[in-house]
C-alpha cells in the first residue's frame, strides 16, 4: 500500500479521511473526497484592481495561506475567477476580520 504524506496541520486537509483505491500497480491511499457545507458568509467584498486572494486572505484571517476560505465561499472551481475586479465574492465568517485592511 502506498503511504500518502500527512498534509500540513494547518491544511484544509488536516485530518481529512483516506480509502485505499485498487489501481493495476496494488492499493492506492488517497484523501477522501471532501464534503463540506459552504461556510456562513458574513459579508461580501467587491474585488477591486490589485485584490489577490492571497492577500484578501490575510486581511481575512492574518495568514496568506488562507485564501481558501475565501474559495470555499464562493460556487466558483477556478479560483482565479474571484480575483476580477468588479465581481462581488462572499466572505466567510470564520475568524474574519474585515477586509477594509487588505493591501492594495
Amino acid at each position: 500500500m502506498t503511504a500518502m504524506a500527512a498534509p500540513d496541520p494547518t491544511s484544509r486537509y488536516a485530518g481529512q479521511a483516506t480509502v485505499s483505491v485498487p489501481t493495476p500497480d496494488g492499493p492506492r491511499v488517497m484523501g477522501a473526497p471532501r464534503i463540506a457545507a459552504r461556510p456562513l458568509v458574513r459579508e461580501s467584498h467587491e474585488v477591486r484592481p490589485g485584490d489577490r486572494l492571497d492577500l484578501l486572505g490575510r486581511a481575512l484571517t492574518g495568514d496568506t495561506t488562507g485564501w481558501w476560505r475565501i474559495a470555499d465561499a464562493n460556487p466558483e472551481a477556478d479560483a482565479t475567477l474571484l480575483e476580477q475586479p468588479g465581481r462581488t465574492i462572499a466572505v466567510p465568517g470564520h475568524g474574519a476580520v474585515g477586509t477594509s485592511g487588505a493591501p492594495r
